[in-house]
């Protein structure tokens, strides 16, 4: 198996991964408006994007979003 077929097997993955893991942590803010600000930011983001074929473009918003992820955990 290449790289590549790798990549592509898990990269969706990741990427849905990471879909989950914002979502519930965003339901962790206590004030509604947090909660719901950040629920709806995902979505957004991930349905802005989820055409994107560009592998590069791609790994760039999954680290974009890992930092996200980090900063609603501080």
């Amino acid at each position: 198996m290449s790289a590549v077929a790798t990549l592509r097997g898990e990269t969706p993955q990741q990427v849905r991964s990471l879909y989950r893991q914002l979502l519930r942590q965003g339901e962790q803010f206590t004030a509604y408006n947090f909660r719901e600000y950040a629920k709806r930011r995902t979505r957004d983001a991930f349905h802005e994007h989820k055409n994107e074929k560009d592998s590069r473009k791609v790994q760039e918003l999954i680290q974009k979003g890992l930092k996200e992820l980090q900063a609603m955990k501080v």
